[in-house]
């Protein structure tokens, strides 16, 4: 099953060096595995857009965004044989962020693509 990642927090700024370094190692070991079909970070919400209907309206907003409060800052694709493994993946990543970025605060939602 294809699943698909991505993390939220308010923390503005980049990772840690130490955090990319890590992140890079358990991306090369997912690849190499053949678990990882793709994976990045996202540009601050200040370079891009939103393009949205409201009161039947539809316009595009340029960032930043005021009612952001939490934004995604990286996805990745994976496939695993079910949930269960897909989550033990995210508790890993997350790991990492405990590990190399102490007063980090986000979240990790894990969803499986609803087709095949």
């Amino acid at each position: 099953m294809r699943f698909m990642s991505f993390v939220t927090s308010a923390h503005a700024g980049p990772p840690t060096a130490e955090l990319i370094e890590a992140m890079n190692k358990l991306a090369d070991r997912e690849i190499k595995a053949g678990r990882m079909v793709d994976m990045g970070g996202l540009t601050p919400v200040a370079m891009g857009a939103q393009v949205r209907i409201a009161e039947g309206k539809l316009s595009v907003i340029d960032g930043p965004f005021v009612e952001a409060k939490e934004v995604i800052g990286g996805y990745a694709i994976m496939e695993f044989r079910n949930k269960e493994e897909a989550v033990a993946s995210a508790v890993e990543f997350m790991q990492l962020h405990k590990d190399f970025m102490p007063d980090w605060e986000g979240t990790c939602e894990v969803r499986a693509f609803a087709g095949p």
